[in-house]
């Protein structure tokens, strides 16, 4: 264990916490898929760290807790509190950009806003009940860059993922839903 030397620092702090690898997605940091949401130094030997799982019923979130407080611990962090806060709920937008782009080398598509234009597709009639079109994402292929994908499962490898299979290079890859 190392012994502080100098008065704590919260942006040392955020450094040592950007070191945490996701449980799940080890390729992502705790800090890059934005569930640490707030470091407080109390003092040279205590901090407080508030987290946010991804979503409320998230199996990591003792394995991510357990792991910030090692950490910080493993740097001479004497006294470590967790605060869990569920409000506001995490969302996708806290994800870093540099993040994003550790998942896509990972394979796994970052999550994406943009959705494909349906203006010109036509209304289904079903039981005289006139049904528009849900608007699809248009996920982009983390492999090859395709556009030409397609869902397999709204459950991938874990509940915050989704199952698609490009139609170009035909691999199949995880999508990271927005939430």
């Amino acid at each position: 264990m190392n012994t502080p030397t100098a008065a704590l620092d919260a942006a040392q702090v955020w450094a040592w916490l950007g070191d945490v690898p996701d449980p799940e997605i080890p390729v992502i940091s705790v800090v890059d898929l934005g569930i640490v949401r707030a470091v407080d130094v109390v003092s040279s030997e205590e901090c407080i760290v508030t987290i946010t799982p991804t979503y409320s019923g998230c199996p990591a979130m003792q394995v991510i807790a357990d792991a910030v407080t090692d950490a910080l611990r493993s740097h001479g962090v004497a006294k470590v509190t967790l605060v869990n806060q569920l409000a506001p709920a995490w969302t996708t937008d806290w994800m870093s950009e540099a993040g994003k782009a550790k998942l896509k080398g990972y394979g796994i598509a970052p999550p994406q806003q943009q959705v494909i234009d349906i203006s010109g597709l036509r209304s289904a009639t079903a039981g005289g009940v006139k049904r528009q079109p849900m608007p699809t994402l248009e996920v982009i292929c983390p492999n090859c860059g395709s556009t030409h994908t397609q869902l397999t499962s709204q459950f991938g490898s874990t509940p915050c993922k989704a199952l698609y299979k490009c139609l170009a290079c035909r691999e199949p890859f995880d999508y990271f839903k927005c939430h």
